[in-house]
């Protein structure tokens, strides 16, 4: 409840009621603004009440921070002396107690979100911790609010190395990110809808396109593993610029696991492949002669060939005949996954007819004979 005193006392004193007047309004239409609804005002404190903070606006009247606005700012006020100078947002400009009607909460968010503009502009790196995340992306903290950073906007080392897209596996990479500290930019500040939106690799998205543009299909290039994923490696090929190696282009001969072969921090040479949306591909498999060349003068269809079962898949079982270069014993031979396995066993070695032999596409399609002979892993 506003003390009657100083409700009495403003009213004597308040130059705000005459301000209104038709007369005084046009007085001072070309000299002086009249705050509104929405403005941020600055004054300083003349009396600090349980009920409430009143602050000197000359030359319009007195200001007050009362009721739920005084709730929401009292460990604020608590900080507060007469004589302090502070800024807030104009909520009423005529309470039904004749003062101006102010929120210090109100008037804190309009210049974090001034603030917020002016980072926009000025490009500035934030580091910011990571709060949450969501099949999308991550939710990070500034001047406390809550703001999302885009998986899309996130820089290559950081970037979930997800095959495929999968949403539940880049939700699963995104959580260990959770509790540590990211270096961001805003990219957009809706005040209105609460937004802020963030990016971890706006300001050198351009950089980026210029350093793939320096490289062609057929390059040669000298790298280091960045990462080790069951689909592939991701290569740096120079600052900001990584490209994929996929498992089917590290070597002619079947990788179940590229974790037993290469190391993070192992420098490599590979080869482009293709560039495409920003992205290079890269082989390391195209630096090695082709075995399928040197097998072209060897097999032919209606060939009878030895083969070690190497894999089992849903289509049937994987014969390596020689070194890079397998075929496939499709399962409709022996009719179903079970009895495949009975007759075709890991590391055994069969006799088998080629039915089917393209160098070019490197594909070859096998039929087993029956013959078997142990052979070690």
């Amino acid at each position: 409840m506003i003390k009657k005193t100083i409700k009495e006392k403003k009213v004597k004193k308040d130059p705000v009621a005459d301000l209104r007047s038709p007369y005084m309004l046009k007085m001072f239409d070309d000299s002086l603004e009249l705050p509104k609804v929405g403005d941020v005002v600055e004054g300083p404190v003349i009396s600090i009440e349980k009920s409430g903070v009143f602050i000197d606006l000359k030359p319009f009247g007195t200001g007050i921070i009362y009721g739920k606005e005084y709730i929401s700012a009292r460990d604020v006020v608590k900080k507060m002396n007469v004589g302090d100078i502070i800024s807030a947002k104009v909520i009423d400009l005529d309470n039904k107690d004749g003062y101006i009607e102010l929120s210090l909460k109100e008037a804190r968010q309009a210049l974090i979100w001034n603030e917020a503009e002016n980072a926009i502009k000025t490009k500035a790196v934030l580091d910011l911790p990571i709060i949450e995340a969501n099949k999308g992306g991550l939710i990070l903290e500034w001047q406390g609010i809550s703001g999302f950073l885009p998986a899309s906007q996130l820089k290559p080392d950081h970037y979930p190395k997800v095959q495929d897209g999968d949403k539940d596996k880049i939700l699963e990479e995104l959580k260990k990110m959770v509790g540590k500290k990211i270096s961001v930019c805003i990219i957009t500040a809706s005040p209105k809808e609460g937004k802020l939106i963030f990016s971890e690799k706006s300001p050198e998205s351009k950089e980026k396109s210029k350093s793939v543009n320096k490289y062609t299909v057929g390059d040669v290039l000298d790298g280091v593993i960045t990462g080790i994923v069951d689909f592939g490696l991701f290569i740096k090929i120079e600052d900001g610029l990584e490209g994929l190696v996929h498992i089917s282009e590290i070597d002619w001969s079947l990788v179940e696991d590229p974790r037993t072969l290469f190391k993070i921090g192992q420098s490599i040479k590979v080869k482009i492949i293709e560039i495409k949306d920003n992205k290079i591909s890269l082989s390391i498999k195209a630096l090695k002669e082709n075995p399928w060349v040197e097998a072209s003068k060897k097999y032919s269809k209606d060939k009878t060939v030895r083969g070690v079962i190497i894999k089992y898949n849903k289509h049937g079982a994987l014969a390596s005949i020689e070194e890079g270069v397998a075929g496939l014993v499709h399962i409709s031979e022996f009719g179903s996954e079970e009895k495949l396995k009975a007759k075709l066993e890991l590391g055994k070695s069969y006799e088998f007819k080629i039915t089917l032999f393209d160098s070019k596409e490197q594909k070859m399609a096998l039929s087993f004979t029956g013959d078997k002979t142990t052979t070690k892993k």
